[in-house]
């Protein structure tokens, strides 16, 4: 999975999660919940619908390492790539 595709895959997952963002422009470095101000639900679907598209397990203390849109794709290829 190349960095945009990783890139656009999170971002559609976010939109779905939260459709009033689509169209915002992510920040890769800025956290999503001070981004968008998403709540601690939103972002466990956005946690579950990266894991049911990705087929990658994600462990509840790997959490913070998504709080970012750059952290999400970093993490995504990192463990693509153990698989």
């Amino acid at each position: 999975m190349t960095q945009e595709q990783s890139e656009d895959l999170v971002k559609r997952i976010l939109f779905q999660v939260a459709p009033e963002l689509e169209g915002e422009d992510v920040d890769p470095d800025e956290p999503f919940r001070e981004q968008f101000e998403i709540d601690s639900m939103d972002f466990l679907n956005l946690v579950i619908g990266l894991n049911k598209e990705t087929g990658i397990e994600i462990p509840e203390e790997d959490y913070p390492k998504l709080e970012t849109l750059s952290g999400c794709v970093a993490y995504l290829n990192q463990r693509k790539g153990q698989t």
